[in-house]
């Protein structure tokens, strides 16, 4: 069985830094990234809110960068999925294609946005559909947008979209907001957006790039095309916790609980990134909890 110092679960921004820190240190450490390394960075076209790019960087390339910023200094690399952890001295991290031992384990497995699942979404994924409207909203300046939800979220994106949109629709497949008052009432006070109630998306439609919706009235269940270039799909998040859910504390969203120094309720474990609770969920964030969580592996006794 192959043992390390310190296993690092997600190949995020988050995951990314906390190899950095700790192979920079000297510590022998693997990587175990299911998919592509950068995580949900690589699905922004053009990230223009990280420090040190005033021009802008594609997600995909920062998430090179960063890989290759790690990799320098010898971090180890896996792909594969994280099935199990079991606690112990050492701990054990199960994958689906081995049985690994670490002193301690640093659980970057992010969130997945929680997707619509209607035709057209994975299609026009960059290309018009975006789950973040700070990343993206930018690139929408003068067109006519669409946000999907009704929580605080979704009244977010479309306030945040309403500086850069010539007009923002936000569809609700309800007839009131779940929202707080006070972003409600802002949303109600912004001329640029208007609201579709009681609708949902049955399609996402275009040919390079998104051009419109088909919409459904769950009352009437008549349907109607919007036009719009692009979509904000803002219906939650599903925290990436199936491995840790029986192990960790957990939140009741699904996050794992950390203290300030993003350790979590097992000695020896810590969690960076979106997947902890009250994550920000700004790349910016997520390097630097992965900082915090591969130096407390650093500075506090482990296993």
């Amino acid at each position: 069985m192959d043992s390390y110092e310190v296993i690092i679960i997600g190949g995020g921004p988050a995951g990314l830094t906390a190899a950095l820190y700790t192979s920079r240190a000297g510590l022998k450490s693997l990587l175990i990234e299911r998919g592509i390394f950068g995580g949900q960075m690589v699905n922004a076209r053009i990230v223009e809110n990280y420090p040190g790019f005033p021009q802008g960087i594609g997600g995909l390339d920062l998430a090179l960068l960063m890989h290759e910023q790690a990799a320098k200094y010898g971090v180890e690399t896996s792909t594969a999925d994280v099935t199990s952890i079991s606690p112990g001295k050492p701990h054990r991290v199960i994958t689906t294609e081995h049985s690994l031992e670490a002193k301690a384990i640093i659980i970057a497995a992010g969130s997945q946005y929680r997707r619509l699942d209607v035709p057209g979404e994975g299609q026009f994924l960059g290309r018009g559909v975006s789950y973040c409207a700070t990343c993206d909203g930018p690139l929408f300046r003068g067109e006519q947008v669409a946000v999907i939800g009704g929580g605080d979220t979704a009244v977010s994106d479309a306030l945040e979209l309403s500086q850069y949109a010539q007009k923002v629709y936000l569809v609700h497949r309800r007839d009131q907001l779940r929202a707080s008052k006070v972003l409600q009432q802002r949303a109600f006070a912004e001329p640029k957006i208007e609201f579709v109630w009681n609708a949902v998306v049955g399609e996402i439609i275009g040919e390079q790039m998104v051009q419109a919706l088909r919409l459904r009235d769950v009352n009437t269940r008549q349907l109607s095309s919007l036009n719009v270039a692009g979509v904000f799909v803002a219906v939650g998040l599903v925290p990436n916790n199936k491995p840790f859910a029986n192990v960790l504390q957990i939140s009741e969203t699904g996050h794992i609980i950390t203290d300030e120094l993003l350790a979590t309720s097992v000695p020896g474990i810590y969690a960076a990134g979106d997947i902890r609770k009250n994550s920000p969920r700004q790349i910016v964030s997520a390097v630097g909890d992965g900082a915090t969580a591969a130096l407390s592996v650093l500075h506090h006794p482990r296993g």
